[in-house]
């Protein structure tokens, strides 16, 4: 008897896929040494920047490629208008340059986002509310080390589940 073909699994939408990856910006520096593999559902579901995920469609375990993403498929680009200048005394004594908060509106609602103190004067700190790679190109490298089918949970859910992935 012929023993069956093991039929390889493809990258495709509700697959969770697992990478071994690292992220450099264009001058070769490290951002992300990728310690931790990256867990995530693909398909649409926010779990990875898109242009990483078109260009894993229909790969296989042990593909491996590297995407250059622009700021704008990444981070974004630098917006000076989020770079803001406020008063000293809004602020607690024991602040430091790299502490980072959610910035309150005027209805004491948080608009979700994450603003760095990034200089403290006498009288003034400077907070920016940019991504700290806002502006930046970066080359995403990565390996395929596993792929499986997506649980009913996890579809539903919009996330991987267990080990690296989301826990509840």
């Amino acid at each position: 008897m012929e023993k069956e073909k093991e039929s390889i699994m493809l990258i495709a939408r509700n697959t969770v896929v697992t990478l071994k990856y690292n992220v450099k910006d264009t001058t070769g520096t490290s951002v992300d040494e990728g310690g931790a593999p990256l867990v995530y559902l693909h398909g649409g579901y926010g779990g990875i920047f898109d242009r990483i995920e078109e260009e894993l469609q229909g790969k296989a375990v042990g593909d491996a490629l590297e995407v250059k993403l622009e700021p704008e498929e990444a981070f974004g680009e630098f917006d000076a208008e989020l770079v803001v200048v406020e008063a000293r005394q809004l602020f607690p004594e024991n602040i430091e340059v790299g502490m980072q908060f959610e910035r309150g509106s005027e209805d004491g609602e948080s608009d979700d986002a994450l603003f760095t103190i990034t200089d403290i004067a006498e009288d003034k700190v400077v907070v920016d509310g940019n991504h700290p790679l806002a502006g930046v190109a970066l080359l995403f490298s990565c390996t395929v080390t596993d792929i499986r089918a997506a649980t009913a949970e996890e579809i539903t859910h919009g996330h991987a589940h267990g080990e690296h992935g989301h826990h509840h």
